[in-house]
Parts: structure tokens; sequence; C-alpha cells
């Protein structure tokens, strides 16, 4: 297992990745040479290109690092105290970290981050390059376009609709559709930003 990424949220993968037994061969980052929880970060050379997870938690970064390892292949991290019904899809390159619940016909694209104990319920469609903060609820069958971020303790109420590249304020409730690129704060939830 290769990590492009080595910070604070690449920590939180280390140890998931390590809670499932899984060995790391190596981790990069473009501010190496350093050491991460004792593991040694080099700069990517281009030389490795298989089982890579990239482990940076700003989503329009964690992309083009992604469009980068354009010839990569990647695979995905789920810490094993999160309960996924079986019926979850869930795209290569996503984490899931501890305590998360991810209820009954669930799709998680690629490149997400799922974050600690946020709970999304059933029938939501998550796009690629979203992350879903810690303590964040979905409830049933809301959408949420590619690179959006829903803060930390958000609440998104049944059947809404989030746009992409929109970022959810934390704490924020949701209670209608939200647009393309704005954020979103407060309850009920208030765009301020275009």
């Amino acid at each position: 297992m290769k990590l492009y990424g080595a910070s604070g949220h690449g920590k939180v993968i280390i140890r998931i990745l390590e809670d499932m037994g899984l060995s790391i061969s190596k981790i990069y980052d473009d501010r190496a040479p350093f050491k991460i929880l004792n593991y040694d970060v080099s700069k990517y050379d281009g030389s490795e290109n298989e089982n890579f997870i990239v482990s940076v938690g700003n989503n329009k970064t964690r992309k083009k690092i992604v469009e980068k390892l354009k010839n990569a292949s990647f695979t995905k991290a789920i810490h094993p105290t999160a309960i996924i019904d079986k019926t979850v899809k869930i795209g290569e390159g996503t984490v899931v970290m501890p305590g998360v619940v991810v209820n009954v016909d669930v799709q998680i694209g690629k490149h997400c981050i799922i974050n600690t104990t946020a709970s999304i319920d059933h029938e939501c469609q998550l796009a690629d390059y979203v992350h879903i903060s810690p303590n964040a609820t979905l409830s049933g069958n809301v959408t949420v376009g590619e690179g959006t971020h829903i803060g930390s303790g958000a609440v998104v109420i049944p059947g809404i609709k989030i746009g992409k590249w929109a970022t959810i304020g934390a704490g924020a409730v949701i209670i209608k559709d939200v647009p393309d690129g704005v954020t979103v704060v407060g309850n009920p939830g208030r765009i301020i930003k275009k």
C-alpha cells in the first residue's frame, strides 16, 4: 500500500491501514524528506503506480494529485469499526474512518473521505472527491455533487440535492437544495458566498 500525502489526514489513514492489518510500503509527499509516525516520507519519482491512496484532506488538492498519478491504481481503506451495509458501493481511493455508519443502497464515489462517526443513511449518492466531515449526518436519499465538503456536525434532511464543489459549514442544517459552488452556513442553512 502506498500513500501520497503525509500530514494530519495521512496520519489517520496510516492508522486505519494498520488497524486493517495492511502494510504500507511507501509514503510520498511533495515536502519530503521527513518522517511521519516512524515512516520515512519521500518525494514521488513516478516509478510506482499500484495500490495508492491519496491521503490529502483538501478535495481540490486530492483531485490534482489523482490526475498527476494518471497511470496509478487506487485502493480503498475502511476502518474495521465502520458499519457498512452489504449493498453499499464504494469507489476506489475512498477512505472510511472509525465509527462511520453507511446504510442500505448508498453509492459513494471515488477518492471520497467519510470522516469519523459520520452517518450516511439509505439511498444517498455521493459523487467523486466528496468529504463528509466528522459527525455529519446525511438523512435518506441525499445527493452530493463532486468535490463538495460537508462540515463537521452538519445535518442534511432527506431528499436534498447538493451541487458540485459546494461547502456546507460546520453545524449547518440543510433543509433545501444547494446549488454548485456556494458556501452555506447556519440553521437553517443560508448561502453566504457564491
